[in-house]
């Protein structure tokens, strides 16, 4: 979860979609250079699911996203799945 919030932060759209379950990443993923990423607060992390808030500055100034994320484990590595926002 830390290190796909960090390439959020830097732009790197690639590993994102390498860190993406292949079952449910998109084709391509296109990162808005105007946002910038604040923080990140992990709520709760439990078993392969972690709820989070992240915050950040747009062009419409300050926001966060609320997100109740699953991940998987494949090869000893940890998958994005999919994620509920609230």
């Amino acid at each position: 979860m830390r290190s796909r919030y960090s390439a959020f932060v830097v732009g790197d759209a690639g590993y994102l979609l390498r860190t993406w379950h292949p079952r449910t990443r998109p084709a391509e993923l296109h990162l808005d250079p105007a946002v910038e990423w604040l923080s990140l607060q992990v709520l709760e992390a439990t078993g392969d699911e972690v709820e989070f808030i992240a915050r950040y500055r747009g062009p419409g100034g300050r926001g966060f996203q609320r997100e109740r994320s699953r991940f998987v484990e494949r090869a000893g590595r940890w998958f994005y799945l999919d994620g509920t926002t609230s």
